[in-house]
Formats: structure tokens, sequence, C-alpha cells
């Protein structure tokens, strides 16, 4: 993993979520690298809405499975959402706001930023 991971303002990426843990490697970041298949790195605040949505898509992020230590995903919840699943959901009208200061500068090469930025929680 790069060390160094900045977000879309080109700054070091903040934490997304600690509780539930988020994040490919599990350490509450949007923090990627070459294994990331999915690109875990939109960190979004989950609405009823987006869960309904993936489970749709095959990706039930609601039930806890505690044998990967994942206790279910509740709207308020943030999480780091797969880029491409985020995509899918906003083609759909069923997009969740995203914190742009956690998420992953390397979104904006999958979403046009404007598009990030009409659903950004943290723009002042």
């Amino acid at each position: 993993m790069e060390t160094q991971q900045v977000n879309i303002f080109n700054e070091l990426i903040e934490e997304c979520c600690s509780n539930p843990i988020t994040g490919f490697f599990r350490d509450g970041f949007c923090h990627t690298d070459q294994m990331d298949r999915g690109l875990h790195i939109i960190c979004s605040l989950i609405t009823d809405e987006f869960l309904d949505f993936s489970k749709s898509r095959g990706n039930d992020l609601s039930t806890p499975r505690p044998e990967f230590n994942f206790p279910g995903l509740k709207a308020g919840d943030s999480w780091c959402v797969c880029a491409e699943r985020w995509k899918e959901a906003y083609e759909h009208g069923r997009a969740p706001k995203i914190y742009l200061k956690k998420t992953n500068k390397k979104t904006t090469s999958i979403i046009d930023i404007e598009i990030l930025k009409e659903f950004a929680i943290d723009m002042n």
C-alpha cells in the first residue's frame, strides 16, 4: 500500500470510519493498492436506499457476517464504498452523500469531480 495517500483536494486522506471499521485494509481509511480490485475508495454516508440498491446488485452490506467480523451496515454509518458501485448507484438515482476529505483521489479517475462535489457533505 502507498503510505501517503491523498483525498480529492491533494491533502492527506482523513479517516472514514473506525466503528464499524472500514476500508479495503480495515484500517478506517479509504486507502487502496493494486490488490483492491473493487476500489473501496469513496467514503459515503450510508442510506437505506443505497443498502437496498447494493443488495439488489448482489452485495448485501446490511446483514451481519460475524465470520468476517462484519456487523452489517445501517443508515448513518460511514463506509468506504467501491467506486464503480457508487457510480452505478448514481446512475440509478441511489447514490449516497460522500465525504470528499475522506475519499481517495483515485476516485476522480472514475467519477467526474463535479459529480462528486454535488454529493459532498464536507464542502466549505
